[in-house]
């Protein structure tokens, strides 16, 4: 399968694997690339850039297809070293980079430079356009299904594929919600050139997490993802559990007054302790409403080739009969 996001990073199939906290691992990225999708290294999970120059060089150990890092740019007090970051994958020859969170503009000159290939994610058309703007070689669509922070804008993928056709020249994926090849088709139907997977590739052989938490996918169904932060403006789609129910409480108790400190347990560094211990009720940790489609936990190889062809199989059979 032949589109422009497979042309622009030199891979197989037209599906990527997300940054994901405490999963973007060189486990999961090699996977995902050796299956011939773009694997993805997360690289505020490492938190040095002497970390992410090993994760990267483990990576190159396990594949020698394309993969890359995702670097979110996030508003802190002290933040983290990224200019030492981009150092690590500038030096350990990494020709991709998702960027999320704030805009990417300081730091793509650096990148440009060096040959690599930025893709932004943004979850609306004007940010989208922004990123193209700037230089962004690609978009990633988030659509309101998505696991992790939606934006605030709650509009779905079924509107904002569409009218991101109607606005990007870039090349630009759909991303949130997408765990299936009927998905896969419907993506390119309305404009796409590909996917962007986040918590699909979580219920994956590969997937460098405590099993308790792919058994929770499987369990899960659509209804099972709760918005919290919402009152903060820093929205983030999470599975349900007991510490996010207790969160929700305290911002209906809180209203107008919730701070940021007020939610603090449930939501800071809680990722090792679900994804490497598995407490499940340790906090609030990012999932998609795509949960209520994940049923099984395949190899990456398995869920990549089996999306593809089923993919193929509607476009070249069931689109077919309409027009035919």
């Amino acid at each position: 399968m032949k589109t422009r996001i497979t042309e622009l990073f030199g891979i197989e199939h037209p599906v990527i694997q997300g940054g994901m906290h405490y999963v973007g691992f060189a486990e999961m990225a090699a996977a995902v690339s050796n299956a011939g999708g773009l694997g993805l290294i997360t690289g505020l999970t490492q938190g040095s850039a002497e970390k992410l120059a090993a994760e990267i060089a483990r990576c190159r150990e396990m594949t020698d297809k394309p993969f890359g890092v995702n670097l979110t740019f996030l508003p802190s007090v002290t933040p983290p070293d990224y200019p030492g970051l981009i150092k690590a994958i500038i030096e350990g020859g990494v020709k991709v980079v998702e960027t999320a969170g704030n805009n990417p503009a300081k730091y793509l000159p650096a990148l440009k430079e060096h040959g690599i290939k930025v893709i932004h994610k943004c979850t609306s058309v004007r940010h989208s356009l922004k990123a193209e703007a700037i230089g962004c070689d690609a978009v990633s669509v988030d659509g309101f299904e998505c696991g992790g922070h939606p934006g605030e804008d709650d509009v779905g993928n079924w509107v904002l594929l569409p009218r991101a056709a109607e606005e990007l020249k870039i090349p630009f994926v759909a991303s949130g919600g997408v765990a299936n090849g009927k998905q896969l088709a419907a993506a390119l139907c309305m404009g796409a050139d590909g996917v962007n997977m986040g918590t699909r590739f979580i219920a994956t052989v590969e997937a460098p997490v405590h099993q308790n938490v792919k058994d929770a996918l499987v369990a899960a169904t659509e209804l099972d993802t709760r918005l919290i932060m919402r009152p903060l403006r820093n929205t983030e789609r999470v599975l349900n559990n007991a510490a996010v129910e207790r969160l929700l409480e305290k911002e209906r108790a809180k209203g107008s007054d919730l701070k940021f400190e007020d939610i603090i347990a449930e939501v800071a560094g809680v990722y090792p302790k679900i994804m490497k211990d598995g407490d499940m009720d340790a906090g609030g940790w990012s999932c998609g409403q795509v949960v209520g489609l994940i049923h099984d936990i395949p190899t990456c190889k398995d869920l990549i080739e089996g999306m593809v062809r089923e993919a193929e199989a509607i476009i070249q059979g069931r689109l077919q009969r309409f027009v035919a």
